[in-house]
């Protein structure tokens, strides 16, 4: 198994392939260059940070309590990074927070509770960490398709409350639009499993030296959570956007376009 190991020089050639990105993004003037090194160094940073502090949480003799305050920490910061995400809609880190936090509780309570993976520091943060980060960006781009037809299909939307439909009757068309484009990818990728896509956890798993049919179990078994919490951060998130963008007399709060 210590062959499978990623070392630091290993780590520096796989930058390679980056730089070849670099060199396309360069050339064509997208304009992405920096953000691309900033994610490079960000994500050096942040997941060596995690690597330190992972040491503890996974030894089995540090009390599970730990990694329960750090799952309570993915989910407030996943929560607040998709309200910086979403724009300006008055109020949305608490359905942010809604959203999120039901995917969490009803996802581990299903994979631990239901006793799918043992419950142990090792696997209660990666596994809070997939389904949450899914969850939450499926929520965003929820969110974000909510708010952008308020804006751009306001005059419709008017039209119908001006015959006696409430807000959210007049948007029903476009609030499944943007819920279907949010939830979609994820049911592209869950299809796409096996032929086209051999999946993170399946991967590591089987490098590790487990037998391929458990770590195809295990990783069914995620994505098919993933897959739920999705749906689940998607549709409450698009729906509390336009709940938030609704006054009590139902009216479409203005919203700018978007560029």
């Amino acid at each position: 198994m210590t062959d499978q190991v990623v070392g630091w020089s290993s780590l520096v050639v796989s930058l390679v392939f980056v730089l070849i990105a670099l060199a396309v993004t360069a050339s064509e003037h997208l304009g992405l260059t920096r953000p691309i090194l900033i994610a490079l160094v960000r994500s050096l940073a942040q997941m060596t940070l995690v690597g330190f502090v992972l040491v503890p949480i996974v030894n089995p003799e540090t009390p599970l309590f730990w990694s329960w305050l750090w799952v309570l920490v993915i989910v407030i910061f996943a929560s607040v990074t998709a309200a910086r995400r979403i724009g300006d809609v008055p109020g949305i880190f608490p359905i942010a927070l809604l959203a999120l936090s039901a995917v969490g509780f009803f996802g581990l309570a299903i994979v631990f509770g239901l006793g799918v993976l043992e419950l142990q520091g090792r696997t209660l943060v990666p596994v809070a960490g997939m389904v949450i980060g899914n969850s939450m960006n499926s929520a965003v781009v929820a969110a974000n398709r909510v708010r952008e037809s308020a804006a751009d299909q306001r005059s419709e939307i008017e039209a119908g409350v001006a015959l006696g439909m409430t807000v959210k009757l007049a948007s029903r068309r476009f609030v499944r639009s943007s819920l279907r484009t949010a939830i979609s990818p994820q049911v592209e990728q869950t299809a796409a499993l096996g032929i086209i896509v051999l999946p993170g956890t399946m991967t590591g798993l089987i490098l590790a030296g487990v037998e391929p049919f458990a770590a195809v179990r295990t990783q069914l078994a995620l994505m098919y959570v993933i897959l739920a919490g999705v749906v689940i951060a998607a549709s409450i998130t698009g729906v509390g956007t336009l709940a938030r963008l609704t006054t009590s007399d139902n009216r479409l709060i203005k919203v700018a376009r978007s560029n």
